[in-house]
This record gives structure tokens, C-alpha cells and sequence, in this order.
């Protein structure tokens, strides 16, 4: 994480760009020179039937020196998480970390828990194999509660993740909930909540092929997948119903096929959380006579008092938020949302998140009316935003001081890392401009920073809907408009 935030401030300071030294004397004939260029690229034949969404400003001027339908709201995909990363960062600040303990409401007996262990959850979305972090997390907590003379359960290990509720993203569609970056976000996340559906063919033509899914994913699988003839081709398909936990898992694999795997979104994290803690403990050394669990509280008994064994904090929001905007985590979008909401006084709800980012950009002078936030990702497709609301947030984060270098250090950097790692190579763009990028069916965006021959610094977002084309051929386009705006030169 230290060398991505490293190389995102050398990009942002510049360091093959000279930096202005004073504000940039307008020039019409250079303004008009780019946005013929501009015009050029956005008018492509291929594109008459889609819409774009564009605006650029200089940051160092504060002209805006280039725009197209800057004021129609149009869906952004994932430029949504700049938003929820802007709220997130204002109410929680950088340096926040999530906190995960180990409780329990039990006495320890000669190196028994003599009751259920649980664990409590508020959204740490790190608990995953990247960096193994799952694996050392697990460690500790296996070393705390050996220390804590613990070397048995005799009861459960139960997941309490009320700190949020387990809706899904408003307006999230049926037919991609069964896939691993739809995966719902809760208070207790194990493995971004994900897991791999595992098919290998039979021993022979026409018998059922192989699933396999990991225990405790909530998951069940309705098996319709059969072993072709040798050579013939694989098809796999997978569905879950809005309303089921079933998998229903159709096609064929051919019998000297090898095995074909697919990430799935997991129907009830806290248990899966609870299973995967519970699997860690035994192969650490510490014995569960018990099962996975979740807490259910009970209104028939007083709760009893817990004591707190163990407390463990995520790495701080920086980093978080590096990940979610280097590689576009969806459930890490979610679960900041509804982290705004709960550190606010409510529920850990995305509604009551919402709410929360309304307040933070009614306070920076953004009215409402300029976005609809439906979610946290942008996976919804009740997302809207117009080009000019996002210049905007842009312009805020990259002058306030608080902000600006944690901000521009998530961002991918062209040609170089995340989603833009294949992108603008050797151009002036590569290496230079740094910028979220947006991706549904549809739709497809593109927002951030690049610094011109002069060392100039631009804000621009390229949005792009209601296309029917390639998508690749859409960032092809926004691509060269970032290209020109790196060649573009006030002089």
C-alpha cells in the first residue's frame, strides 16, 4: 500500500511536468484549438446514438475550459465510489479503523470457555486473503485467546454483526446477485463475503459433473451441469433468485476439460465469517465442541453481560480506500456507506449513509438535486450523476489539505496500476493522468486528474451512456480525450 500511495504522489506532484509557477493567463486560441480536438474525439461516427457527459477545469486557473451536456444526469458505475469515498473520508477521516472483538459472556474453566464465543463485528471488510491478512488476523485472535488460558470452546462461535443490516444495494439487479462483486455487505465480512464454486467434469461422458462450494456459504446448489463429449466446448451458467439462497448451476463441461471455478456472492456472512473463524481456532490449536453460529437475541431473557477478550482494528481508511478505488471493490464501497450512517448516530444502514453524504455535500455548497445516490458502488443502476457534480467533488478534495494527498494516492494511475493499468500507455497520459473509472453494461466513465505540457493541473470527468458498441471502443475514445488534454499546452 506504501508504494502505490508513493507513486500516486509523485504522479500528483508532477515529476515530469513542470508546475506552474503562477496562474495560467487565459489563451481563447489554445482553449478553442483543444476543443476542436476535443469535439473531434467525442463526435465519433461510432457514438452518434450514445450521449456523452464531459467536463474539464483547470485546477490552477479555476477556468472551465471545456464541456458537453456537463449538467445531465446520467449513471456513473463505479465514478459513484468517488462520492461515497468523499462522505466517507469528511465524517470518519482517514485514520479510521474498523473494529472487530472476541466476546463472550462465559467464565473460563481450566482452559475452557464454558459458552459461546462470539465475534462482533463493525464492517472491517480487510478479513481476506489480500496480504493474508485473514490468516494473520487469525493468528492473533488464536494467540490472544491461548494467552487468555483458552484452549477449548465448549460452546459456539457466534457472529454478531447487528452493528449493520444485511439489505442489498438499492436497485441492484436479480440476475447479478449470484456473483462475487455483487457480494452483500455486513458488519462481520470474511473473504469480501465471496467464495469459489469449483466444477470439474465426471469420469465419463454423459455423468454429472463435479460442484464444490466451501461449507457455511448459506449457499445451496441445485446441480445441472453434465460431462460432454471429449473437446466439446464448456458452458457454464449460474443463477441465484432475488429471493432464493439456491444456486442453480446449469451447463456442460467436457470430460477432458479442466476444472472451471467461479466467484460467488455468499447469502449469509455472519455465518460464513463464524465457520471461517471457527475452522481457524481448531487448526490453531484450540478446540470447538460447538458449531457456527449467529446471534440471535433473545426476547425472553435479559441479555447477559460480555466481556471483551480480544479487540482487533482494521488498517485505517487509507488504505482501505486504496484498494476500493485502485481495483474497484464494490463491497468495500458498501460497507463504507453504511459505516457513514452508523458513526452518525443511526443504524449501519446505506439509507441513514445516504443521508449522511447529502449532509456532508450540502455542507461543500452541492445541492441535492445535482446526484441521485441510490448505493455506495454504482453498481445500481439508480445512480446519477452529471459531469460537473464530479469535477466539482474533485476540485474540493484536491484543495483541501486534508484531503488531497490520501484522495489522489487511491486513484489508478495510467498505464501503470488498477482498473487504468493497461491504459494510455506511451502516451504523455501514462504515468500522468489518475482516474476512477466506471463500468456496467452501458455505461462506461471516467474521472480524475492530468497534468498538461505546462505542468498545468486539469479536473475532468468523461461520462458515457446509452451506447450499444463495444465498450472497448467507448474507452478508446475517452482515452484519447485524456491524451489531448495531456498534449494540451496554454503556450
Amino acid at each position: 500500500m506504501a508504494r502505490l500511495a508513493a507513486a500516486s504522489l509523485l504522479v500528483l506532484a508532477g515529476c515530469t511536468h513542470a508546475a506552474p509557477t503562477t496562474t495560467p493567463k487565459p489563451n481563447p486560441k489554445a482553449e478553442h484549438a483543444l476543443a476542436a480536438d476535443l469535439n473531434r474525439i467525442f463526435d465519433a461516427p461510432a457514438m452518434a446514438q450514445g450521449l456523452w457527459g464531459v467536463e474539464v477545469k483547470s485546477l490552477d486557473s479555476g477556468r472551465v475550459i471545456y464541456t458537453r451536456n456537463p449538467r445531465t444526469l446520467m449513471m456513473p458505475a463505479s465514478n459513484l465510489k468517488i462520492l461515497t469515498l468523499a462522505a466517507a473520508a469528511e465524517t470518519l477521516g482517514w485514520d479510521y479503523r474498523f473494529t472487530t472483538t472476541l466476546e463472550t459472556s462465559a467464565p473460563v474453566e481450566g482452559g475452557a470457555l464454558k459458552g459461546d464465543l462470539i465475534v462482533r463485528g463493525s464492517g472491517d471488510p480487510t478479513i481476506n486473503s489480500r496480504g493474508n491478512r485473514a490468516s494473520a488476523v487469525f493468528d492473533e485472535w488464536a494467540a490472544g485467546l491461548k494467552a487468555a488460558g483458552i484452549t477449548r470452546i465448549d460452546g459456539n462461535v457466534v457472529g454478531d454483526d447487528r452493528a449493520f443490516d444485511r439489505r442489498l444495494g438499492q436497485g441492484w439487479s436479480w440476475d447479478y446477485l449470484q456473483d462475487g462483486y455483487a457480494a452483500p455487505a455486513g458488519a462481520l465480512e470474511f473473504n469480501e463475503d465471496t467464495a469459489t464454486l469449483a466444477i470439474r467434469p465426471g469420469p465419463k461422458a454423459g455423468d454429472a459433473a463435479v460442484l464444490e462450494l466451501p461449507p457455511s456459504t448459506g449457499l445451496g446448489l441445485l446441480h445441472n451441469v453434465v460431462t460432454g463429449e471429449p473437446g466439446s466446448p464448456t458452458a457454464i451458467d449460474v443463477e441465484r433468485p432475488p429471493a432464493g439462497s439456491d444456486l442453480n448451476v446449469t451447463g456442460s463441461i467436457a470430460v477432458d476439460a479442466k476444472p472451471e471455478s467461479r466467484t460467488v456472492a455468499v447469502a449469509n456472512p455472519a455465518l460464513y465469517f463464524a465457520h471461517a473463524l471457527t475452522l481457524a481456532l481448531i487448526e490453531r490449536g484450540i478446540a470447538v465442541r460447538g458449531i457456527p453460529a449467529t446471534f440471535q437475541p433473545s426476547t425472553l431473557q435479559q441479555p447477559q453481560p460480555r466481556t471483551v477478550l480480544l479487540s482487533s482494528q482494521s488498517p485505517p481508511l487509507r488504505e482501505i480506500a486504496t484498494t476500493m478505488m485502485k481495483v474497484s471493490q464494490n463491497l468495500y464501497a458498501e460497507t463504507l456507506l453504511k459505516a457513514i450512517g452508523a458513526a452518525k448516530g443511526g443504524a449501519g444502514t446505506s439509507e441513514n449513509g445516504r443521508h449522511a453524504a447529502a449532509d456532508v455535500f450540502a455542507s461543500w455548497g452541492i445541492a441535492p438535486g445535482g446526484y441521485v445516490q441510490a448505493d455506495g458502488s454504482g453498481l445500481s443502476r439508480y445512480d446519477y450523476v452529471t459531469a460537473d457534480l464530479l469535477v466539482t467533488l474533485l476540485e474540493h478534495l484536491f484543495k483541501d489539505p486534508r484531503h488531497k494527498e490520501a484522495f489522489m494516492a487511491t486513484l489508478p494511475i495510467a498505464g501503470t496500476d488498477g482498473t487504468i493499468a493497461s491504459r494510455m500507455k506511451a502516451t504523455r497520459a501514462e504515468a500522468n493522468a489518475i482516474a476512477k473509472t466506471g463500468s456496467i453494461s452501458n455505461v462506461r466513465a471516467l474521472s480524475g486528474y492530468v497534468k498538461t505540457r505546462d505542468g498545468e493541473t486539469l479536473a475532468f470527468s468523461i461520462l458515457a451512456n446509452n451506447f450499444t458498441i463495444p465498450a472497448a471502443t467507448v474507452n478508446g475514445i475517452a482515452d484519447a480525450a485524456v491524451e489531448a488534454l495531456s498534449n494540451y499546452s496554454r503556450r
